[in-house]
């Protein structure tokens, strides 16, 4: 069973900074990427960021420039750093572990690989206010 550990999150201000951090445990299928999704009412699922085993990353278009994505493998803790947040960044996070490279939009798809990708069923909320 793929354990997942998430701290972080809570509510700020416009422009403010946030970090979530996420320890993932017991991936059945070696080496794997980690990445969060996020949900917000009345809008769909959206891949935020995703971090692969060699480093690359990826971000969705609308967190570019203001989120970062970073790993202490040692630890087994990948870290979201969101800076900037905005009233649309509202939303519950979800940490996932899916298969490598697999892509944003796909995060949080159960019917993408459902028997590789993992993600925590409680997720994060984060709330930015004006």
């Amino acid at each position: 069973q793929v354990n997942f550990v998430e701290e972080g999150g809570g509510s700020v201000q416009i422009g403010g900074s946030l970090r979530l951090s996420c320890e993932v445990s017991n991936y059945p299928y070696g080496s794997h990427s980690v990445g969060w999704f996020r949900r917000a009412p009345g809008k769909s699922r959206e891949g935020v960021a995703r971090i692969d085993i060699d480093g690359r990353t990826d971000y969705a278009d609308s967190v570019k420039d203001r989120f970062t994505i970073s790993q202490d493998r040692a630890k087994k803790v990948t870290y979201l750093q969101m800076n900037s947040l905005k009233v649309e960044d509202t939303a519950t996070y979800y940490c996932t572990a899916v298969l490598r490279g697999t892509a944003l939009q796909h995060l949080g798809d159960p019917n993408i690989n459902p028997q590789y990708n993992y993600w925590t069923l409680k997720g994060t909320q984060v709330t930015v206010s004006s």
